[in-house]
């Protein structure tokens, strides 16, 4: 398709009818996507004006917009607070806006777009503004907090494959193909077929700290941040290039990731000659920002990092005839603070610096190395309901990369929540690292985690086990109880907001169509109650009034509903599930309306809940309106398909039909509101 370069720009009062299109999407890909295409439909109804509205909801895109009706289209309104590819608007008049915009102004939406900015091919519309707008950076959309949230957890969705696949495929050809050597090291012989599967995963742990940094770069400034950001990582990671024995790791990546982002965001801004303009995204702009970023990390933040850990190896040489439990514990704190970036590179590097001389020192490195993945990973099993299924199954990796001495299996959980995670796994390397020093644990070989053990170059095997065992423990319970205090900030797989494509909250596999929802006709009758959401509500999960006076209680009577309907194993895993939902944004809808859900472990069916407040209850939602309509969603993790999803979409539609709100609000009993509640389909 060869977009319009005149777009139509009719009069603010010309009173065309108007061919317009929309793209509504919210980080979470649920109520708050169909609630603004539903405005947003109406308000062009109203208004004379034809629209198209494209979901980009949990269960994918929705109602596409074919490349007929962007050729036809007077213009286009993105009504979204996560990444959507505006490339295929170019030459057309774009308005990007927040979701809440698209609930709250579809009127004053539809008037704008008739004189907003040309969207240029590769690049931000004509004003300038470009894709991180429709990731929330403007008035409506998501606060500045917000984008550079979401930027972050692009980066980590994108990286953690590979951290997945390069440590189990390291740790696998390890285990099958590696054979002990006389002093206890393990060896993978040169040419072997379990040599190529270790180099395969080596490639992958190479990558993923690019990967970070590219991705973080991309949710920022679009595709044209993505090669300064890639390249900007590898260079972080690769100490050579600034005459360091150990890169910057993914701390450096979470920079340059950053920088580059930011830094083609700037670029893009920048007025250019109209003929400059095609090749701006594709060659100027990543050229520039590409050499910029590098030449910055390697001339002004490279040699700084490369004294600092040249001198830290020095002080650390000076402390081997001190305490060893005080040696032990900074090199298990160093250890675990950036799994594999320079501050581990360092105590690793000092310690297997010492293997012949002083054995023990490395012992201390061994124990405090498998002490992140391994804790991480019991943590998510101690407390599911605090973590998305993405980071489950990631949890489940890590607990195998740990007992191969694989640091690097944390690093997905301290890039998502570094202010909770970091500190847990320095806490638990510091007693790691602490007891194998007070127990002259020893290693013979430069490699750590229980596989060296197991392979007989641990000496003080059953110490050595009991560091690593509890230095685990604390990592777990410190990471579940920062997150339970502080309320969990989940990432990658339920609902979050900086999401990758594909990583999307409760998605699975398959779809289902209308026949699957609501097929009760409104009356009682011999039948006896309307079957109600496909079954999943029923009269022993309503509730006339709310006893709760704030969201949290709300939350947890809601709960106990929902235990009602016997489906629920575990109310407390199911509140922390809700609440930890709660964290990713609010499930006020506005209109006196709350769905708050979770997709958890927690019950074993589908299950919904309803329940009235007449006062109604502060639920933070965008038009102020406290909730006075609250409904409870949840679903097992392993629940098959989308149902759930699409009854949430068309329950949140249903609910902008302010005589079907006053109809629920008025329902005497709980007949009653099922008889109402069936008109949802």
């Amino acid at each position: 398709m060869t977009p319009s370069a005149d777009p139509p720009a009719p009069a603010a009062g010309s009173g065309r009818r108007l061919k317009l299109l929309a793209v509504t999407a919210c980080p979470t890909g649920i109520a708050h996507t169909y609630m603004a295409a539903e405005k947003l439909q109406q308000a062009a109804e109203a208004l004379g004006h034809d629209i198209k509205v494209e979901t980009q909801g949990s269960i994918g895109a929705e109602n596409v917009l074919t490349d007929n009706d962007v050729s036809e289209a007077d213009g286009v309104i993105v009504a979204a607070d996560k990444d959507v590819d505006l490339g295929r608007f170019a030459g057309k008049r774009v308005l990007s806006v927040g979701v809440a915009e698209g609930i709250h102004r579809p009127e004053q939406l539809i008037e704008r777009v008739r004189d907003a900015p040309v969207h240029e091919p590769g690049g931000g519309a004509g004003s300038g503004a470009g894709p991180a707008v429709a990731r929330g950076g403007v008035p409506g959309g998501g606060t500045g907090r917000g984008v550079t949230y979401k930027a972050l957890m692009n980066g980590v969705s994108y990286m953690i494959p590979f951290v997945v696949v390069g440590g189990l495929l390291i740790a696998v050809s390890l285990a099958l193909g590696g054979h002990p050597q006389a002093d206890g090291g393990l060896v993978i012989p040169e040419g072997s077929f379990w040599k190529h599967v270790f180099d395969i995963g080596d490639i992958g742990f190479k990558l993923m700290i690019p990967i970070l940094s590219g991705y973080i770069a991309y949710a920022i400034a679009d595709r044209p941040a993505l090669v300064p950001g890639m390249i900007g990582g590898w260079i972080a990671n690769t100490g050579a290039l600034y005459d360091s024995e150990s890169g910057a790791g993914f701390i450096g990546a979470i920079v340059t990731g950053f920088l580059a982002g930011y830094l083609v965001l700037w670029i893009k801004k920048v007025e250019v000659p109209r003929f400059v303009r095609p090749i701006m995204p594709v060659i100027v702009i990543p050229v520039l920002a590409t050499s910029a970023v590098g030449l910055f990390f390697i001339y002004v933040l490279g040699r700084p990092i490369s004294w600092v850990f040249e001198h830290l190896t020095t002080w650390l040489g000076s402390l081997t005839g001190t305490s060893a439990a005080l040696l032990g514990v900074i090199l298990g704190l160093m250890i675990a603070f950036d799994m594999g970036g320079p501050v581990n590179k360092t105590a690793f590097l000092f310690g297997a610096g010492l293997v012949s001389k002083n054995p023990e020192v490395m012992g201390m490195c061994a124990a405090a190395i498998p002490v992140p993945p391994l804790g991480q990973g019991l943590a998510t099993l101690l407390r599911r309901g605090l973590f998305d299924e993405q980071e489950r199954e990631t949890g489940l990796a890590a607990l195998f990369m740990g007992f191969f001495g694989i640091t690097e299996g944390a690093i997905p959980f301290a890039a998502a929540r570094p202010a909770r995670v970091m500190p847990a796994n320095m806490l638990g390397g510091a007693v790691a690292g602490a007891i194998a020093g007070l127990a002259a644990v020893t290693d013979s070989v430069p490699h750590g985690g229980p596989i060296v053990a197991v392979l007989g170059a641990v000496g003080g095997v059953p110490m050595f086990l009991i560091a690593v065992a509890v230095g685990t423990v604390v990592t777990a319970l410190t990471t579940v109880t920062l997150m339970a205090v502080g309320g969990s900030s989940t990432t990658v797989g339920g609902s979050s907001a900086g999401r990758a494509p594909g990583q999307r909250a409760g998605a699975g596999a398959g779809t289902v169509g209308p026949a699957a929802v609501p097929r009760g006709t409104g009356g009682t009758g011999p039948e006896g109650p309307p079957e109600v959401l496909s079954g999943y509500l029923t009269g022993a999960t309503v509730r006339r009034e709310l006893a709760a006076r704030d969201k949290v209680a709300a939350i947890r009577e809601m709960a106990g509903l929902l235990a009602a309907g016997g489906k629920v194993t575990d109310v407390d895993a199911l509140v922390d599930a809700v609440l930890a939902r709660e964290e990713l944004g609010t499930t006020g809808l506005g209109e006196e309306i709350a769905i708050p859900h979770a997709k958890t472990d927690a019950v074993t069916a589908p299950v919904v809940g309803f329940a009235r407040s007449a006062e109604g209850i502060e639920w933070g939602a965008l038009d102020g309106t406290p909730a006075r309509l609250v409904f409870m969603i949840a679903v097992p993790v392993g629940a098959a398909g989308d149902e759930h999803l699409r009854i949430l979409a068309l329950l949140a539609r249903k609910l902008l039909d302010a005589g079907f709100r006053e109809r629920l609000l008025g329902a005497g009993g709980g007949d009653a509101v099922l008889r109402v509640l069936a008109e949802v389909r």
